[in-house]
Parts: structure tokens; sequence; C-alpha cells
């Protein structure tokens, strides 16, 4: 992580709520966050360092270094399917997380 970059939010083992938030239903945009894991409850697993915000790079804005995660959400309460255990892990940017 750069040294710029503030100290991750979320430790190992947080319980976090995906932003239920759709923005480019307010005009163009960049999303990175899929829609499926959107109001979604999950489990951080583990930062993986700080990175220019896509969403503001892709229309050549100044882009922040935002902390990207690897969080885990099970898998049969997202698409109704598989069996106790499975799970689905996905990048999330920080800015898209919230205290769950």
């Amino acid at each position: 992580m750069s040294a710029t970059a503030e100290a991750p939010r979320f430790a190992p083992g947080a319980t976090v709520r995906v932003k239920d938030d759709w923005p480019e239903r307010r005009g163009p945009c960049h999303i990175r966050t899929p829609h499926y894991i959107r109001g979604r409850t999950g489990t951080v697993v583990r930062p993986l360092g700080a990175f220019p915000n896509p969403e503001d790079l892709a229309f050549a804005r100044p882009a922040p270094k935002r902390t990207l995660y690897h969080v885990l959400f099970a898998q049969e309460p997202i698409w109704q399917e598989g069996k106790p255990g499975d799970t689905v892990m996905v990048e999330v940017f920080e800015h898209w997380l919230e205290d769950a």
C-alpha cells in the first residue's frame, strides 16, 4: 500500500455490507461493484492494497487511492443455488463498504 494511502478501515473477519447504491441510474458512470452483491452482507478476507479509483480513471478525473478488499459472500442467497458452505469472493473498493 502506498505511504500516502490511509490505513484500511476494515480488518480481516469484519462483517460488512455493500452499499445498495445505483449511481448508473443518475447518469454516465463506470462501476466496478457487481449488481448481485449490492445490499448484501459479507466478510472481509483481506485488504489487497490501495489503488487509484477506477470509477474516476474511466473519465480521466483525478483518482484518489482507495483500499481494495477481498470480501466473501455466501453463494446461495445471491444465486439461489449451491449448498451450505459455498461462497463467492469479490474484490470490492472500500468506498462501497459499510459496517454491517
